[in-house]
């Protein structure tokens, strides 16, 4: 009976075996009935993401992730920026003996800034950031398309580190404009420029922060933040959300390496278009101002002058002859509000009163030690920043 039992358990192995090879090399030896297995046995594998949606149109949105769309809809208006100065001339360049230690300089290469910029209008203006062209003699600008022109500057506004060129070319892509209200931390961002002048890159974060100051980058800050990867060669470039409209104007990082560590820093986009706007019809951005310096509003202040207030700006110095010296205020006075809007931090202190109009009035509401007094303020221009030197 063993042995029996040995015979037929060998028997259905070597068959078993068998029909493993037969069905793995030669599946058509077993006829029709063997070819509705194996499509049943490989579709358990691969095909119910594919399945579970109707056509050709549900397969193609199975497989389909990332921002490809947002990316073909924005690139086209992103370009780069080459600035060229002229190098600094050296005073003794004609000097015989300083000619003869030192060799002729008068052949050395003009310095070359690299950079992005944003199409923004159909006749040509471009956006980028004002460290980019600063000092330059010949700005370049290359299209995605290999298209390639030279600019010439509209303005510059170094208080956001903003300025416009201009370029003459005829069917320019156009970026779409986004709604900074609608931007929150954790919505995912691309940023498009040219990084290391190795050619258009897209790189994918998310947003990180929103109202970043204080960090010295220029007069007025309001910074995106992202992880996005931005690197040397993106300023300028656009920042845009998952629809490919432009939601900042990428301008900084934070670096130690001089390459991205996932912080980096965008103007937002209503105040690009609002300086934008300013250069092309002025040449220049209205702002104003009263001639005040700032500090931050201390617990250890409030408790010292035993104020009624916690909140608002300590006003430190006063400028002579100023609007804020011409109406009153003075060091040590308090703005808890202008025009009714409260006021928590220098920062938001500058943005409030850079958005008056000169020539009108504001209303400061001021508390002086234990008192409360509403002084109205004669706002002014707010005076041009010194360019830097080339």
């Amino acid at each position: 009976m063993r042995r029996t039992w040995l015979i037929f358990s060998q028997a259905v192995t070597v068959a078993l075996a068998v029909l493993f090879v037969v069905v793995t090399l030669k599946p058509e030896w077993l006829g029709r009935a063997s070819v509705a297995v194996l499509p049943q046995i490989v579709s358990l594998q691969t095909a119910p993401p594919v399945a579970a949606l109707d056509g050709a149109e549900g397969a193609a949105s199975a497989v389909h992730v990332g921002f490809s769309d947002a990316a073909r809809i924005a690139a086209p208006a992103v370009v780069s920026v080459s600035a060229s100065r002229a190098p600094a001339r050296n005073p003794h360049g004609q000097d015989p003996w300083f000619r003869f230690f030192y060799g002729d300089q008068a052949n050395a290469q003009p310095q070359v800034g690299l950079g992005s910029g944003v199409i923004l209008a159909p006749e040509g203006f471009v956006l980028t950031n004002n460290h980019v062209i600063d000092g330059a003699d010949d700005i370049e600008v290359r299209l995605s398309d290999g298209r390639e022109a030279s600019a010439k500057l509209v303005g510059t506004d170094p208080d956001s580190d903003l300025a416009v060129l201009k370029i003459d070319l005829d069917r320019l892509p156009v970026i779409t404009l986004g709604h900074i209200e609608g931007v929150q931390v954790g919505d995912a961002v691309l940023a498009i420029g040219n990084p290391f002048n190795v050619g258009q890159t897209v790189t994918s974060g998310i947003v990180s922060a929103l109202g970043r100051n204080q960090l010295g980058l220029s007069t007025f800050e309001n910074f995106i933040q992202t992880d996005a990867a931005i690197n040397p060669g993106n300023s300028g470039g656009a920042l845009v959300d998952a629809s490919g409209h432009l939601v900042g104007i990428n301008t900084a990082i934070y670096s130690r390496t001089g390459g991205s560590m996932g912080i980096g820093f965008a103007i937002p986009v209503d105040i690009a278009q609002q300086v934008m706007e300013g250069l092309i019809r002025d040449g220049q951005v209205t702002r104003g101002w009263v001639g005040v310096e700032l500090r931050e509003l201390t617990p250890e202040f409030v408790a010292t002058f035993k104020l009624p207030v916690s909140q608002g700006v300590l006003i430190s110095g006063v400028l002579q002859e100023g609007p804020a010296a011409d109406a009153g205020l003075r060091p040590g006075d308090v703005v808890v509000g202008v025009d009714g809007k409260a006021i928590n931090s220098p920062v938001a202190f500058m943005n409030l009163v850079a958005g008056l109009t000169p020539g009108n009035k504001a209303v400061f509401a001021i508390q002086r030690r234990a008192d409360h007094v509403e002084v109205p303020v004669v706002i002014q221009r707010r005076p041009k920043t010194p360019q830097r030197e080339p």
